[in-house]
């Protein structure tokens, strides 16, 4: 369920899942009180950091992101205190992850998260559960917590769990015998074996053109929907998209260009190929799957 509030000032905007996309909006002047903050979980400011002694043109990019941290604790309540240019992307974070979200943003930013919110709550309903090819089993840890962000940012698709899941061919579990301790080191090493171990074949999504791009997939067999979530700042153009699996028919929603086709779609080997023409800060694509 996705609720949020956010917070410019002394004005704010308020939406609980309801409608055809899940969207109610509504307009508050009150703001959080000591105890309701209290209550909820601090998220950075999204987007691409800079960190000192690794910038290189050959790098990737290091990208601050909350999906990862909302996934482990979807039941829980959180806020985002975002400088001018981020509120859209923290929006629209929140919103793919369905969090219970406040998002604290400057008045620069309420013409864009209006406008971003407006496209939301025009989508088409699409209550889906998640889709996930691994299972990560969820010791509490802080490195736990970092293989699980660097899989998101790689777009690995993944389950928190308690314990070993028979759904999955791979359970990862961080100071087991295949993952040892020794092995938190390095996390981006763990993502990149966890990777290797599951095939780039057996993957659900692949995403090429942009390192920037976090996906998250929900579908039920008939359908499904993909969220992409755009983290670089700037538009996007040619971004290629590959889900595992035969879909006859596929259509993007973009603020601004509701309804958009797909390009160069192709489905063959078992998979579906298609590309987006642009993506600004964030997009859903809704597929259908072949009889």
């Amino acid at each position: 369920m996705f609720r949020a509030t956010l917070l410019g000032l002394m004005a704010a905007l308020a939406w609980p899942q309801a409608t055809a996309s899940g969207l109610k909006i509504g307009v508050s002047t009150a703001g959080l009180s000591d105890v309701e903050q209290a209550s909820r979980q601090a998220l950075p400011s999204p987007g691409i950091a800079a960190r000192a002694g690794v910038a290189s043109p050959t790098r990737s990019p290091w990208i601050v992101a909350s999906g990862w941290r909302i996934t482990r604790t979807p039941g829980a309540k959180y806020r985002y205190d975002v400088p001018a240019g981020k509120a859209t992307l923290a929006a629209a974070e929140a919103f793919a992850y369905g969090a219970d979200a406040v998002l604290k943003i400057d008045p620069a930013d309420a013409g864009g998260v209006e406008t971003l919110l407006r496209f939301l709550e025009q989508l088409p309903a699409a209550d889906l559960p998640p889709v996930a090819d691994i299972a990560v089993i969820d010791d509490g840890s802080a490195i736990t917590g970092e293989v699980m962000n660097l899989l998101a940012r790689r777009n690995l698709l993944y389950a928190v769990v308690t314990a070993p899941s028979p759904r999955f061919r791979l359970n990862i579990a961080m100071g087991s015998g295949e993952y040892p301790a020794s092995d938190a080191a390095d996390p981006s090493a763990v993502a990149l074996k966890i990777r290797r171990q599951l095939t780039d074949e057996q993957r659900t999504l692949r995403i090429y053109g942009s390192e920037v791009v976090i996906a998250r997939v929900t579908g039920d067999g008939a359908r499904v929907r993909l969220h992409l979530i755009n983290y670089g700042g700037r538009e996007i153009e040619g971004l290629r998209v590959r889900l595992r699996g035969a879909y006859a028919t596929g259509v993007a929603y973009l603020p601004g260009a509701a309804g958009e086709p797909l390009r160069d779609y192709i489905v063959a080997d078992g998979a579906t190929e298609f590309s987006l023409p642009r993506l600004g800060v964030y997009a859903t694509i809704d597929l259908k799957a072949s009889r």
